[in-house]
């Protein structure tokens, strides 16, 4: 049986199991360098700006349900629709309990919010090389936005970025 729930303030580690899960799959864990008391911080702020919902799964003949996935996820916001929208940071199913419908009802619950509150959008990323999940998704009616080419500011460069000198009227500094 499936149960999906907002996560909880006590499910922090939980979540940043899964976080480490999903990156351990996606060939990326080297790049993790969140902790559990960021997730926390992050997820239970008085006013958070993301929010988590964790897929548990109760086997026939069991008592305890698992953690079997999570869908982690923010609003964001659309001019050219002017409304919100969700964007889907992370969706992951472990191994294990893959098959058993879970990745669509995680999916569906956020389709769900989006109808009932009027938002004009659920979006996500895949890597391109994850051929099941592009399978998965496009089974779902997702349509692959390949005329959009996601960039990304980081680490140095974003701190670079950051400390740009612009001159008045938004021109940029000599030499910057």
């Amino acid at each position: 049986m499936l149960v999906i729930r907002p996560a909880r303030p006590d499910d922090a580690p939980l979540v940043m199991e899964l976080i480490r899960d999903l990156a351990r799959y996606e060939k990326l864990l080297d790049d993790v360098d969140a902790d559990e008391s960021m997730i926390a911080a992050a997820l239970f702020a008085p006013q958070p700006r993301v929010f988590c919902d964790v897929a548990e799964w109760t086997a026939p003949g069991r008592d305890t349900p698992v953690a079997a996935g999570f869908a982690l996820w923010f609003y964001n916001f659309s001019t050219f629709r002017g409304r919100h929208g969700i964007y889907l940071e992370d969706l992951f199913v472990r191994p294990e309990y893959r098959g058993r419908g879970i990745g669509r009802e995680l999916l569906v619950r956020l389709a769900r919010r989006c109808v009932d509150e009027d938002l004009g959008r659920l979006e996500w990323a895949v890597l391109d090389w994850n051929e099941p999940a592009l399978r998965f998704y496009a089974s779902l009616g997702a349509a692959g936005l390949k005329e959009w080419i996601p960039h990304r500011v980081t680490g140095a460069a974003l701190a670079a970025l950051a400390g740009a000198a612009t001159a008045p009227g938004g021109a940029m500094a000599p030499g910057g």
